[in-house]
């Protein structure tokens, strides 16, 4: 279940890049920017899911947060804070922070 939370904040995020980019610049500029997404998620989650096998079992913590989930929790942060900076006009409004 937490990982379908993590698949559905990760499209929900590229849907909102896609519209944005698409309404601010072209289509081809939401497309590239799809793909930047994409493989960053697939090869974040492979380094991702490397870290996580030296440091646990495969059970995790339990039946809802095991090894994919904790490898997925791992990948999402590093994302935000890279998404945070790579996308900052995303979070800032004429020069300030939003709320």
């Amino acid at each position: 279940m937490i990982t379908a939370f993590i698949f559905f904040l990760h499209y929900i995020f590229t849907i909102i890049v896609f519209t944005k980019k698409w309404q601010d610049e072209n289509l081809s500029g939401a497309a590239l920017n799809v793909g930047l997404i994409g493989v960053l998620f697939a090869v974040g989650w492979t380094m991702t899911t490397m870290i996580a096998k030296i440091v646990m079992e495969p059970e995790g913590f339990g039946i809802f947060y095991d090894r994919d989930t904790f490898a997925l929790t791992l990948l999402s942060v590093a994302e935000f804070f890279f998404y945070r900076m790579y996308y900052k006009d995303f979070f800032t409004e004429a020069g300030t922070e939003k709320q």
